[in-house]
């Protein structure tokens, strides 16, 4: 037998592999990963700090279901938006507008992923974390996807509540109640996803614009989008002392608020005080706005981290 006989259904088998590769990263995709990792980890904390505990077995499940409840509203959420991905340069690429996966399957996908987790996370846990992470979905997709997102700038202000669910999740799947103490942890992520996200549209505004999301720059301008960045920081930056304040967290998680805060202050500060042109447009290509955003992905990944350790050496 020559060595191109055996070469060929190699070859062919390596191709299929790679395919096969290729379409479970875009059934991956679907769930935004990115976004699922810095959810998994606010809602770990909130497990963490709770007051209890849970058995490893069901904290592990806890956290799948968080996870799950997430990327099935991203799923939905893309599945959505497909129209509007595909003329952005930003999602072009998704594998919905790129045609790598059907609408139809996706849909399919987001629902069976969203109900799994709901319904697991009861049996797990309890009815109340539960709850909780079918109103986070919902809010996702309902709230902000299909009703705000293309109707008012204000849709990231609103819409933030759906981010800002995981830590009460993870509090309630221990204690079976909402407290002060994980609403204080939501108010801190509520806060943060207005500075966050209209640093991202700073320096994407041209793909909103182009498919008619109204994203406060494109509505209210550069200028007001650089102005309510400072503010919301202004707001957030007290705001993260109070898990101190309060007596639920201590010194180090108190320490890491302030380092972290003026962090985030400074990068605020630069975006306001950009180069700009008598309209508000950056003239150094919005690389302030940029650095915001990739410090604000950091800022609150670092802030619930803290209070995690805080937690482990203080008790």
């Amino acid at each position: 037998m020559s060595d191109t006989t055996l070469a060929t259904p190699l070859a062919v088998a390596t191709d299929a592999a790679a395919h096969d590769l290729s379409e479970v990263r875009d059934w991956i995709a679907l769930l935004k990963p990115r976004v699922i990792s810095l959810v998994v980890l606010t809602g770990v904390v909130g497990l963490l700090v709770a007051p209890g505990s849970l058995h490893p077995s069901l904290a592990v499940a806890a956290v799948l279901c968080i996870a799950l409840g997430a990327g099935a509203a991203g799923a939905l959420n893309m599945w959505y938006d497909r129209d509007i991905d595909a003329r952005m340069n930003r999602t072009a690429k998704r594998p919905i507008p790129a045609g790598r996966i059907p609408p139809g399957a996706a849909l399919g996908y987001g629902v069976t992923l969203a109900v799994a987790s709901v319904l697991i996370m009861g049996l797990a846990t309890n009815p109340v974390a539960a709850g909780v992470l079918a109103l986070s979905i919902g809010f996702y997709v309902f709230v902000y996807t299909m009703w705000l997102k293309r109707r008012t700038p204000q849709n990231i202000v609103i819409g933030g509540a759906a981010g800002a669910f995981p830590p009460v999740i993870g509090w309630a799947a221990v204690t079976g109640d909402i407290t002060l103490a994980p609403m204080v942890l939501f108010a801190i992520i509520f806060l943060w996803t207005p500075p966050h996200f209209w640093s991202l549209s700073l320096f994407a505004h041209a793909d909103y614009e182009r498919v008619g999301v109204p994203m406060l720059p494109v509505t209210h301008g550069a200028r007001q989008t650089r102005r309510q960045v400072l503010l919301y920081t202004l707001l957030l930056v007290p705001l993260t002392f109070a898990p101190w304040a309060l007596g639920f967290a201590g010194p180090v998680y108190g320490a890491a608020a302030g380092l972290l805060g003026a962090g985030f202050l400074r990068h605020a500060w630069a975006v306001w005080t950009d180069d700009q042109d008598p309209a508000g447009r950056s003239r150094t290509g919005d690389r302030p706005a940029r650095r915001a955003f990739r410090y604000s992905l950091s800022y609150l990944a670092l802030l619930f981290v803290a209070l995690a350790v805080d937690r482990m050496i203080l008790g």
